[in-house]
């Protein structure tokens, strides 16, 4: 063989390599992705668990308040038959806001605030939604790295010969960033 020959070759080998472990990166951080939603799920999960009980605490004390019951109800229904993360993201998000109301009804019974149970399950949603917000975080950080893979040079050049597609992040809707009104 000529040595013209071995550098060929040699190039040809150092390219697939370099081709396979890019290819391999990308599914590495894909899959963290896609694992880093699944812990979101869990948390979602839990959490709309956790509503049912909530929603027949306070129920006792305001029964006249149906409207804001049904409105938390409908919206853990939508999260539960969300079908792909674009959805849940946005039956989530829907979820909070009504929530946010059933503590502000909440606050009109006093006796409702100091129930043992309502508390328990009030500290309960707090430690899910504690969980939720990290768990937001490291998906958005995993979607980060992801992206950046998909998009920077060369390794681009491989996403696209494979169709990685990027990943949406987890965003808050335009109610969550707003400033909330304290009224005294």
């Amino acid at each position: 063989m000529t040595d013209g020959l071995l550098i060929f070759l040699g190039v040809i080998l150092l390219l697939l390599m370099y081709v396979v472990l890019t290819y391999n990166r990308l599914v590495s951080l894909r899959n963290r992705v896609r694992d880093q939603w699944a812990q979101i799920d869990v948390q979602l999960k839990k959490r709309a668990d956790l509503i049912p009980n909530l929603v027949e605490t306070v129920k006792g004390y305001a029964a006249h308040e149906k409207e804001t019951f049904e409105e938390v109800i409908a919206a853990r229904n939508r999260l539960a038959s969300a079908n792909n993360p674009e959805a849940e993201i946005e039956a989530n998000n829907a979820l909070t806001h009504t929530l946010s109301k059933l503590f502000a009804l909440a606050e009109a019974y006093p006796e409702l605030k100091a129930n043992e149970n309502f508390l328990s399950l009030q500290a309960d949603l707090k430690d899910i939604e504690d969980k939720i917000a990290y768990a937001r975080q490291f998906y958005n950080d995993s979607v980060y790295s992801y992206n950046n893979k998909i998009e920077m040079f060369p390794s681009n050049i491989i996403a696209s010969m494979f169709n990685f597609e990027k990943s949406k992040f987890f965003e808050a809707d335009e109610e969550e960033l707003e400033t909330p009104t304290v009224k005294f």
